[in-house]
């Protein structure tokens, strides 16, 4: 299968970027090194492309009820312009992914679906849409960046005369921005500040170059998708094949926040129910490490002598300088302050559960 590249990839080529397949893409792990790129967006400004997402467009007459059914969040609860994380389970409460939600107008949103599932998502949808639903996908069509860090703000309003400010936390504006009409959405996944920006993929050289130029009094940089990571991990965001996939469930994940069991029925209800009646068995903690070694993906957890799980996410956090990691253990080792042990080269590297998000951020 031959691999894809978005809009932004000559432009990856020209900085020396550091790039890979992921997802069906060339994509952009590092360009000046993963340490600087997350310290730079913890501290200024970095730019993101994340074009390799998914973006589906959702609209008919019945188009409420039916995200209503294959969602876990109450879409009922959004008004025009207004974002939703969420997921969508299987009938046995797995996740099939998680994603975001706009509703864009009275019977029109867009799913934006991470890009590993994509084709998956795809399929998943359209086995279940029914007469008065529509589906569009314009994943290829749309180029998205995610501007973020404290500076995002004053950034991106050089660019814009929309009132950046009076976009609340998961909202989103049309307008133009560089010159070029845009979905602005106050969104992101590094716990920083900071906008997504969705507009069509023959303006992406265009934009990118606007961005750095309006963002260069902040010494602007582009991150890849290793800082990305680490970004994320420090604020226990989950990451889909990693921290949830087909065999966990939102409530044992710490999604149940985004699992509205009273909205009505909804792909998965009834197993979410038994498992809310009869208690999680795991959870999703979150782990420090007690000394230099740093946990990965893979990595096996104990208690005492007894492996009780598996890290999901692992690293060494940029901004603590200690390592930081997630993974599912038994409910009863879920407290904050329970030690446990990370085995790393056949040694038992102490650890101990912790309260998340690893690093507090401002509210946004």
């Amino acid at each position: 299968m031959e691999i894809k590249k978005t809009g932004f990839y000559d432009i990856h080529q020209q900085l020396g970027a550091k790039l890979v397949e992921f997802a069906g893409y060339f994509m952009p792990i590092q360009y000046r090194g993963i340490m600087e790129e997350h310290r730079r967006v913890r501290s200024t400004v970095g730019l993101f492309d994340v074009s390799h997402m998914g973006e589906f467009f959702v609209f008919g007459a019945q188009a409420l009820p039916f995200l209503q059914k294959m969602t876990t969040n109450d879409v009922s609860k959004l008004a025009i312009n207004q974002v939703q994380y969420s997921t969508m389970c299987y009938e046995n409460g797995g996740i099939v992914d998680d994603l975001l939600v706009y509703r864009l107008a009275d019977d029109r949103y867009m799913l934006v679906v991470n890009a590993s599932n994509l084709k998956k998502d795809w399929e998943w949808l359209n086995s279940h849409r029914t007469s008065g639903v529509s589906l569009e996908d314009r994943s290829d069509a749309c180029s998205l960046l995610a501007l973020q860090g404290p500076k995002s703000f004053a950034t991106l309003q050089k660019l814009t005369d929309l009132d950046l400010q009076q976009i609340p936390f998961y909202w989103l504006r049309e307008g133009e921005a560089a010159g070029v009409k845009m979905m602005i959405s106050r969104t992101g996944y590094t716990g920083e500040p900071g906008f997504e920006l969705c507009f069509p993929v023959e303006h992406s050289a265009r934009v990118w170059a606007a961005l750095m130029e309006a963002g260069k009094e902040f010494d602007i940089e582009p991150i890849g998708l290793g800082a990305r990571d680490t970004l994320r991990l420090e604020m226990k965001y989950c990451l889909y094949g990693n921290d949830i996939d087909a065999d966990t469930n939102p409530l044992e994940a710490g999604l149940g926040w985004i699992t509205k069991l009273a909205k009505g029925d909804f792909i998965g209800r009834e197993s979410l129910l038994r498992v809310r009646e009869q208690g999680v068995t795991r959870k999703l903690i979150g782990f420090s490490m007690q000394g230099k070694a740093f946990p990965r993906h893979g990595y096996r957890i104990f208690s005492g002598m007894q492996p009780v799980g598996t890290v999901t996410s692992g690293s060494f956090s940029p901004i603590l300088e200690k390592g930081i990691g997630a993974g599912y253990v038994p409910a009863a080792l879920a407290a904050v302050g329970t030690p446990l042990s990370i085995e790393i080269r056949n040694t038992q590297a102490p650890a101990v559960v912790c309260e998340t998000p690893f690093v507090k951020r401002s509210p946004q």
